[in-house]
């Protein structure tokens, strides 16, 4: 796949987010990040440490139990859309095409939020974490992917 010019490529894993944008062209494409942030995710039991809730049914003396919140799954969601929005902002701001490459379960999390005027802008979802990898070798990855 070849990545145009202007086209914005978002690499994303549950905790760190970077934004370019293709200023090559096309058979040389040169990616510049116009944005980073990442989400400190810190142990479970120093984000909170409630016990899992127990419910009574009125009909019988019988308790069941309650799943405990993952709350490194609800950070991650979080974290998803604030990425989404970021993505948006500079998408409205300066137009063009974007590439979304993600991990398979983070990409799930995408599509469920991803807002209706962002999503015809979207070129390609490629299924891999790469957000730790340096931008040359991302634009490696997206040119072997087929269109």
């Amino acid at each position: 796949m070849r990545i145009a010019t202007g086209t914005m490529v978002m690499a994303l894993d549950g905790s760190k987010m970077q934004l370019f944008r293709n200023s090559g062209d096309t058979r040389k494409p040169v990616l510049q990040l116009l944005a980073s942030e990442q989400n400190e995710n810190p142990r479970s039991s120093s984000q909170g440490s409630d016990r899992p809730g127990r419910s009574f049914s009125s009909a019988s003396p019988r308790r069941s139990a309650m799943s405990e919140t993952d709350l490194h799954e609800r950070a991650e969601q979080e974290f998803t859309r604030s990425a989404l929005a970021t993505l948006d902002k500079y998408q409205s701001e300066e137009g063009g095409g974007v590439i979304v490459l993600a991990a398979p379960s983070v990409l799930g999390e995408l599509r469920k939020c991803c807002p209706e005027k962002l999503k015809p802008a979207i070129l390609a979802e490629i299924d891999k974490d790469v957000v730790n990898h340096a931008p040359e070798q991302i634009v490696s990855i997206i040119s072997l992917r087929e269109t």
